[in-house]
């Protein structure tokens, strides 16, 4: 801290964090050394301002069809700035220009799910979370991409094809289904025998 005149009887402490309780104490020096601090004062809470930190980690993803699924790290309570934070959510499909807009008004909130019937599996989307409090609305978020649900698969394995290997084991080989926004990514195949 800087070091005010020993004619000085107050002194304004800036660089506070808002709606955050602090006590402060006071030191006197001299050329020979530093005194014992004060007693603590009372505990003074800084007045409340419009939070200025974006929630980090922007995801999301997967979900049902008819899903958008977006995440993000919630913001800690010292950075919230004030009373009645909450999470502004939006989000546009990609190459659109309006935004949509939602509000999470839950503190403890990391996820919040838009349900569409209209939403295609797997489009992208442009999403950005912002964050607010009784002050007003704060900084949002660097705008990230994040897909729609996915839909099972709309088609077969083709070429499949089995060959006994032993007694007691058949080799069964099929083609692959060829990824496009339609059919998603196949996590696996199940093979079935009767």
């Amino acid at each position: 801290p800087e070091v005010i005149n020993g004619r000085t009887h107050q002194a304004t402490v800036v660089d506070l964090s808002p709606w955050v309780e602090y006590e402060f104490r006071v030191v006197a020096s001299n050329s020979v050394g530093i005194g014992e601090p004060s007693r603590p004062s009372a505990l003074l809470k800084t007045k409340a301002a419009v939070p200025v930190v974006a929630p980090t980690n922007i995801g999301g993803g997967g979900g049902t069809r008819s899903e958008l699924v977006i995440t993000w790290e919630p913001v800690s309570e010292e950075l919230q700035n004030g009373e009645g934070f909450g999470y502004i959510v939006m989000f546009r499909p990609l190459g659109l220009t309006t935004w949509t807009k939602a509000v999470v008004a839950s503190v403890e909130s990391s996820r919040y799910v838009y349900r569409n019937d209209s939403i295609t599996p797997l489009s992208p989307f442009e999403v950005k979370v912002g964050v607010y409090n009784n002050e007003g609305e704060g900084t949002l978020s660097p705008i990230s991409i994040i897909y729609s649900g996915e839909d099972e698969p709309q088609m077969a394995p083709a070429g499949a094809s089995a060959l006994s290997v032993s007694a007691a084991a058949v080799e069964v080989s099929w083609l692959p289904i060829p990824w496009n926004r339609h059919t998603g990514r196949v996590l696996g195949y199940e093979v079935r025998g009767w």
